[in-house]
């Protein structure tokens, strides 16, 4: 038995020194200012993925993310670490999309791009919004069974998956038919390194969008119709997808078709008030615990 997987990934930018000062004035992020990055969660659902497919040959990968041209980065490195082919969505129509929009996005790509997929994964959640409410939507527009927070898989058939997800205080064992999204948490794997064979392969992998920039250091090509044939030759051309490819009503797509706007990031910076040192002995223990029942956080 094999499979026809789909993998959503982002690049997201790089969290930890975020501040105000990277918001744009309609409430989006200004993702030039922050380093960029693949997001953590959406690694470990494409290890998924890949486990899968070593278990079962035949098994066809296919990762998808939307974002602007500099995101073919974590294409590449989805095909350096075993992805069988890559799609960016990329316009200016889908710029300023909030979840509802990129989901509606992705699901109408899925189902142009990969009609007959069998499973959708994709991370729990993104790190630059942490709503964990793209991949639930991309299932629902997209018309398929969802399981959320998804652990490990336990028996993959032909037309069902049985999975081990995370709930509040324990664990639950699901068991869905196929066509299926999963969301996949950091837990369920340790995400393998992109193979060498793969890098050297691939590292040249563009898409339509570099084609300019490319042109200056690849001098051996005269224009951009050119270095395209030679690509496509040498399976390395990263397909553009644009609002026109897709089957979707254009109101519903970015910052005009989203219906949740951001008005402001504050930079909270919590300080301690108040200190208290404690012996290392018995007694210390004793006062410590004397004082989280006293704070009711011990029962």
């Amino acid at each position: 038995m094999e499979y026809k997987i789909v993998v959503l990934v982002k690049q997201v930018p790089d969290t930890h020194n975020i501040s105000g000062d990277v918001m744009k004035e309609d409430g989006t992020i200004n993702r030039p200012a922050l380093p960029a990055i693949f997001n953590p969660e959406d690694l470990n659902a494409l290890e998924m993925a890949l486990e899968i497919k070593d278990k079962t040959p035949g098994t066809k990968i296919t990762a998808l993310t939307m974002g602007p041209p500099s995101a073919s980065e974590v294409l590449r490195q989805c095909l350096y670490r075993g992805a069988d082919q890559v799609f960016l969505l990329s316009d200016i129509k889908f710029a300023g999309s909030d979840t509802w929009a990129t989901a509606y996005t992705l699901a109408a790509a899925v189902k142009k791009l990969v009609p007959d997929a069998d499973l959708i994964l994709a991370g729990r959640q993104a790190i630059d919004g942490d709503t964990a409410q793209v991949g639930p939507q991309v299932a629902e527009k997209a018309g398929v069974n969802q399981v959320t927070y998804a652990e490990e898989i336990l028996e993959l058939e032909k037309k069902s998956i049985t999975l081990r997800r995370l709930i509040e205080g324990g664990i639950e064992e699901v068991k869905v038919s196929l066509p299926a999204t999963i969301t996949v948490v950091d837990t369920a794997n340790r995400p393998r390194p992109a193979e060498v064979r793969r890098m050297m392969k691939y590292k040249k992998a563009l898409s339509r969008l570099d084609f300019a920039s490319a042109l200056k250091t690849h001098l051996e090509y005269k224009d951009e119709e050119e270095l395209e044939s030679d690509l496509k030759k040498k399976g390395l051309l990263i397909p553009v997808v644009c609002a026109d490819d897709l089957d979707v009503d254009l109101r519903k797509l970015g910052l005009f078709g989203s219906p949740t706007k951001v008005k402001r990031i504050e930079n909270v910076v919590l300080k301690k008030e108040e200190t208290v040192e404690l012996t290392p002995d018995s007694k210390g223990a004793e006062r410590l615990i004397s004082d989280l029942r006293r704070a009711k956080i011990l029962g």
